[in-house]
């Protein structure tokens, strides 16, 4: 207790000045240490007001622009440099500028801006200045179209998790052309665009995706509303009731504790086999029984139907090749059209036309020696394009093209065809969902699309199953898909012999 009051005691004790502690600032030119130091208090304050309310606006002079655009989410390119996204806020230096709003499918809005910053409080209060952009469309279907094929691919990409979202690449789309769909052609098209696209929805979050996107285009690209809403669900309710596949299509999709839930009638349900039939269909030209064309021998499927969960597509007769295109055949075509041949290999793939093992067959007994190996699409619908025209006379309304693939399927169930020795490429894309259908129109729609799109092509349907497949592995149901350009040892292709579409 007594250490703690001499500790107080000496706390207040009168501290001492002595003589030689003392500091005495010198009188300077006649002024006088306070007045003098008053003077350098206030030049110091100064300096920090210039520092901080005028520097920053004669260092770097400008504004902050607000950027928007109609439809939002378009590139801002300032000076030919993409620096944000509508709607955004990007600092513009002073002077002359070149601004473009960028979307793609859209004619790039470009204006010219000279920005003037003010100088004082440019850090607190910079110069603010609104700058909009209006783009126009001139191919809204086209556009949409490219959306797809980004959804598709990232469909493709599986389910996203808690670190790595999905982008809405189709309703985003379907939000920026939707204005257009006012008309009524162009609603049409864009619909069979979803209805394509739905071909693709293999994960929840594509299901949400396109669900969104319809709802964008019930409302002609605006947020829906009550009286849109209804409609829009009893469409999608309709659309799944009519085909047989929805409830097996939606007890993968959703979540197991919901999908358990579903009990349906079983003509919803339907079945999953492949139900084939000859009919008697009324087609007016009459094919041979069989027809040799440049050492391809093909014979005759007659007309009839295939039927999958409800889904029935009528087949007119058809021609098919019965064996794959064999190394003959191939070097037929070669010598007519010898940018395909294998001494190009390098040209043709330097234009993603081919790939490294174009043409390359495997040193394998198993492998069967006669069929042409390591196509890619782009060549063998190359090689039926040539074929196309050694058709003779009396087959003038019909086609030589890549089966589809319900055609493939009826004429491996019907014909005496060997397959099971390469997987053979269809002119259709792939589709996982293969049981909702889609017509020919939105299907040219895509073709143009990817036709454009080197980052999206199409990838196309395999069917049948290879040498390298274990027996068991591969039967008439197995599908694959792969890049057009590939060129593998175990892919080949026959071509068929179809009545043109306009017959």
């Amino acid at each position: 207790m007594a250490d703690s009051v001499r500790r107080k005691i000496r706390f207040f004790k009168k501290i001492e000045i002595k003589d030689q502690d003392r500091v005495s600032l010198p009188v300077i030119l006649g002024i006088k240490p306070p007045v003098y130091l008053a003077v350098l208090y206030g030049l110091a304050v100064l300096f920090v007001l210039f520092l901080v309310l005028v520097y920053p606006g004669i260092s770097n002079p400008g504004v902050i622009g607000i950027f928007i655009s109609e439809p939002q989410g378009a590139a801002v390119r300032i000076d030919d440099i993409t620096l944000g996204y509508t709607p955004c806020r990007i600092f513009i230096p002073q002077g002359k500028h070149s601004i473009e709003f960028v979307l793609p499918g859209f004619t790039a809005d470009m204006q010219v801006l000279e920005a003037k910053g003010s100088v004082f409080g440019s850090l607190f209060f910079p110069s603010k200045i609104n700058i909009t952009g209006n783009l126009i469309c001139q191919d809204p279907v086209g556009t949409l179209a490219n959306s797809a094929l980004e959804y598709m691919y990232w469909a493709a990409a599986g389910e996203p998790t808690e670190r790595f979202q999905n982008p809405m690449n189709l309703s985003e789309g379907l939000y920026r052309v939707g204005p257009a769909a006012k008309d009524p052609a162009t609603r049409k098209s864009m619909q069979g665009i979803l209805d394509n696209s739905l071909r693709h929805a293999v994960t929840r979050a594509s299901v949400r995706d396109i669900l969104r996107a319809q709802f964008l285009l019930d409302n002609n690209g605006l947020s829906p509303s009550p009286v849109t809403v209804v409609p829009s669900l009893q469409r999608i309710v309709t659309a799944m009731w009519n085909n047989g596949a929805s409830a097996i299509w939606l007890s993968e999709i959703l979540p197991t504790e919901i999908a358990g839930k579903f009990i349906l009638p079983d003509q919803f349900i339907g079945s999953s086999d492949f139900q084939g039939s000859t009919g008697d269909f009324d087609f007016p030209v009459q094919i041979p029984s069989s027809l040799n064309l440049e050492a391809v021998s093909f014979i005759s499927v007659s007309t009839g139907y295939l039927e999958k969960f409800g889904r029935k597509e009528i087949l007119p007769p058809i021609l098919i090749a019965r064996f794959l295109v064999s190394q003959e055949a191939w070097e037929l075509f070669t010598r007519e059209k010898s940018e395909w041949a294998v001494t190009n290999r390098s040209n043709l793939i330097a234009n993603g036309l081919v790939g490294e093992d174009y043409l390359v067959q495997p040193d394998n007994p198993a492998f069967p020696k006669d069929a042409v190996s390591g196509i890619s699409w782009y060549a063998a619908n190359a090689y039926c394009n040539w074929l196309n025209t050694k058709l003779p006379s009396f087959l003038s309304g019909w086609e030589i093209r890549l089966p589809s693939e319900m055609e493939w399927e009826y004429a491996a169930r019907r014909a005496e065809i060997d397959t099971g020795l390469l997987w053979e490429w269809c002119g259709d894309p792939f589709a996982p969902l293969d049981f909702f259908p889609v017509n020919d129109e939105t299907l040219a729609i895509f073709e143009r699309a990817a036709l454009f799109s080197a980052n999206y092509p199409l990838d196309r349907l395999l069917r049948g199953g290879s040498w390298i497949n274990n027996i068991y592995s591969a039967d008439m149901e197995s599908r694959g898909s792969l890049p057009p350009d590939t060129s593998s040892p175990f892919v080949g292709f026959r071509p068929v012999i179809v009545p043109k579409r306009s017959n």
